[in-house]
Order: structure tokens, then sequence, then C-alpha cells
């Protein structure tokens, strides 16, 4: 399984890395699924949807995401997502549940954030 998994890592980066943000979109089709990424500086943001998906209310859903980890880290850095991965898949499993889009207000996500951060 974890080699799946690095493998597809892999394809995807291969697929998403050398696109130009000004002349292509952000949507790409990937085997019988679509590849949806924003590119914020040097980090790639991607979830993987069914084809029948709204394409851009992941994208908003991907911006959401970042303007939580954002508000959250207070200017959020690479760092803060490397050494402080744990609160990054607690801000993750706000705002998405099971793949799909859970919470669509960034208010209530770091309100729910606050309540946990007190509960330590």
């Amino acid at each position: 399984m974890h080699t799946l998994q690095v493998r597809l890592r892999g394809e995807v980066h291969r697929l998403i890395a050398p696109r130009d943000q000004k002349y292509q979109s952000n949507f790409v089709e990937f085997r019988d699924d679509k590849v949806i990424y924003r590119r914020y500086a040097g980090l790639f943001f991607c979830v993987c949807v069914d084809s029948n998906d709204n394409e851009l209310a992941y994208l908003e859903a991907i911006h959401l995401f970042v303007e939580v980890l954002d508000a959250f880290f207070q200017n959020v850095c690479e760092l803060d997502l490397v050494f402080s991965f744990y609160k990054v898949y607690a801000i993750l499993d706000e705002v998405f549940l099971a793949g799909e889009i859970e919470e669509t207000s960034k208010q209530v996500v770091l309100d729910r954030l606050d309540y946990l951060e007190k509960l330590d």
C-alpha cells in the first residue's frame, strides 16, 4: 500500500508541477477522477475528487483551508506545516470529512480549533 501512495504522489506531482498557472486551469483529469489544485508560493495544495464533483467548490475549499491555516498559525509558513502537522490534520478534519467538504465558514473552523486548543 505504501508504494502505491508514493507512486500516486509522484504521478500527481509530475502532472501538475510543470503546468503554467497563467494559461492552464487548476483542474486536471487523472485516471477516472480529477485533481484540483492551487499553488501558494512554492506549495501545491491538491485534492483528488470524483469526476462528477463540483470543481469550483473544491477550489474554494482549498482556499478556505489555506486561509484557516494562515489565521491559525498567524502567517503560516512551511515550517508550521512540517513541525505542527498534527494541527494541520486537525484543521483538515474540520474542513473536510471523508473526502467531502464539511465546513465552509472560516470563523466556525477557527472557533472549533480554539476550543480544541483550550482542551490541551
